[in-house]
């Protein structure tokens, strides 16, 4: 369940109202083009937040997805997804701080409801459906307009060092 269908009474509580792409970039190591959330809000430690990615027609993917019809790739939708959750899973472990690299593992029950194009604001929420170990899994919700866009299930681990030997 995610959090956009429990009651707001039945959540815990906001414990950052508003991450910005300058601090997002502190804690995970992607970087534009491919940094594709602009802020996180509503971030509840341990349990969920929200990223925002505001689409734009200058976004270098629509050059080839796809000409004189541009939409935002699914699977970058998901990736939006991924770098929410991996910024919900750093500001729970420390936050304010860097963290190591928190890496995909798995990608479930993907569903495109519908394109998302220049102009739209996605709204990424993110929740946090179990913890074991250095393994989490999330269920993701992208919506434009309060319309549900995209959903997933997807699994991340935590790795502290992620230099290969």
């Amino acid at each position: 369940m995610d959090a956009t269908s429990q009651t707001e009474a039945s959540l815990p509580p906001i414990d950052v109202a508003v991450i910005e792409a300058s601090r997002l970039m502190n804690m995970i190591p992607h970087r534009y083009p491919f940094l594709l959330v602009d802020r996180l809000v509503d971030v509840r430690r341990d349990h969920s937040a929200i990223g925002i990615k505001n689409v734009s027609v200058n976004e270098n993917f629509f050059q080839g997805h796809f000409p004189g019809h541009p939409v935002m790739p699914g699977v970058l939708i998901v990736e939006s997804m991924a770098q929410t959750a991996a910024a919900l899973v750093i500001e729970t472990l420390a936050p304010g701080q860097t963290m190591p690299i928190v890496y995909f593992m798995s990608i479930d029950s993907a569903k495109f409801r519908r394109p998302v194009v220049p102009g739209d604001q996605l709204r990424i929420h993110v929740t946090k459906d179990r913890k074991r170990g250095n393994v989490w899994r999330f269920n993701g919700v992208g919506k434009v307009e309060g319309v549900t866009v995209a959903e997933a299930q997807f699994t991340a681990m935590i790795v502290d060092d992620p230099k290969p030997e």
